[in-house]
């Protein structure tokens, strides 16, 4: 009886390497014997769901909103095309930190706000993803690195902004314009390449949790005439003198299994011809 179970535990057990199916023996009653085997499906079909931390930054974090759903959808045993939809509006302070008289090296510091702007927009990307892990038997999770092209169209308004003057000679540190007069600039446009680093496990039963972090790098960025895009959906801050930008997303998504497969045999290996 010891040798059955440890001869079941080894082939329970090359099962889980391989992925592919499980070997066993049958006892009858009248003590025969029969192999089986069970060959594993995995399912294929469309994953769709939300980054919950677009909603959850909403309410934390102020003047701040955003949404964006996700989906991917399994063409082959480890290749997914994969998608994200969203839309997001910052509104942002721009302030500078000086000494309130500049000609008193023991002034005390304020800052000054120098510009208030609103960024609102939608953006989609459009990739796919490799999964890299191998699963046990019945497992599904998934260790993926992939990419995507994202194109962002949006809206850009200036609400107030002030111009300071620190090396005035007459009246140093003082504001020499500015206006409260919001200005909008519309029709703003940006796209951009994305190196996709993600994580997805099955939760419970057709739900799953997962996390990415992706490098972006602009390709396209329409600036306006007056004012530079400092934010951009989807892409998040711009840094001047650089194209890259990172971003991550945590979501939540329900998998709608449409068929199944048989996953391919790994080709065996001529032990003669080594």
């Amino acid at each position: 009886m010891f040798a059955c179970l440890t001869l079941g535990s080894s082939l329970m057990t090359l099962a889980q390497e391989s992925g592919e199916e499980v070997q066993f023996q049958v006892v009858g009653s009248d003590g025969s014997t029969k192999d089986t085997t069970v060959v594993y499906k995995q399912s294929y079909g469309l994953r769709v769901g939300v980054d919950i931390s677009r909603p959850i930054t909403s309410l934390i974090r102020d003047r701040y909103s955003g949404l964006e759903l996700v989906g991917d959808y399994r063409i082959s045993e480890n290749l997914f095309l994969a998608a994200e939809l969203g839309n997001e509006k910052l509104s942002q302070t721009e302030s500078l930190r000086i000494a309130e008289d500049n000609t008193n090296p023991d002034s005390p510091i304020i800052d000054i706000d120098l510009y208030d702007y609103t960024t609102s927009g939608s953006y989609i990307k459009l990739g796919v993803d490799y999964n890299t892990y191998g699963n046990w038997f019945g497992e599904q999770n998934f260790i993926t690195i992939g990419g995507r092209y994202a194109f962002a169209t949006f809206s850009q308004t200036l609400n107030s902004f002030s111009i300071y003057e620190s090396d005035q000679y007459f009246n140093p540190g003082t504001f020499t314009g500015g206006s409260e007069t919001p200005q909008e600039f519309s029709g703003l446009t940006a796209s951009w390449l994305e190196l996709v680093v993600g994580y997805k496990f099955e939760a419970i039963n057709n739900i799953y949790m997962g996390t990415s972090v992706r490098l972006g790098f602009l390709v396209s960025n329409q600036n306006s005439d007056v004012f530079p895009n400092l934010w951009i959906p989807g892409f998040n801050k711009v840094t001047d003198n650089s194209r890259w930008g990172v971003g991550f997303n945590y979501t939540i998504t329900y998998f709608l299994p449409l068929y199944k497969k048989a996953r391919k045999k790994k080709p065996e290996i001529d032990s003669e011809n080594r």
